[in-house]
Formats: structure tokens, sequence, C-alpha cells
């Protein structure tokens, strides 16, 4: 019984901790950002609602609309 219980408990904190990164995954996908990489090798993310950061989403959904069309 012990170990049907251990098993038990084991498979749901998997199954949860699955769920959890499943849903941070999908969270995450719909934000907006836009990445910068620099000469020197940097990599800079703007995401949205950063300060400073929604004038450049706007040029960038302006390029990707153009660019898709």
């Amino acid at each position: 019984m012990r170990r049907r219980s251990f098993l038990t408990g084991f498979l749901l904190a998997v199954g949860s901790a699955a769920a959890a990164l499943v849903f941070r995954r999908r969270v995450a996908r719909r934000r907006e950002r836009a990445e910068l990489y620099l000469a020197d090798g940097t990599l800079v993310s703007l995401v949205e609602g950063q300060p400073g950061s929604d004038r450049l989403l706007q040029h960038a959904r302006e390029l990707l609309t153009t660019a898709r069309a």
C-alpha cells in the first residue's frame, strides 16, 4: 500500500510540474517582445510594458506588417 501511495504522489507531482511548465510557456508566447542583437554579441530583449519599449515595438509591428504584405 505504501508503494502505491508513493507512486500516486510522485505521479501527481510530476504531472503538476509538467502542467506548470506548459502554462508558463503559453503565457510567455503571448507577450510581445523585440530582441536586439548587438555587434559585440550581446542580446537585449525588450518586452511589452517596459519603459521605452513601446515605441520600438510599434516600429517592429509596422516592419512585420510590411514584410508580410
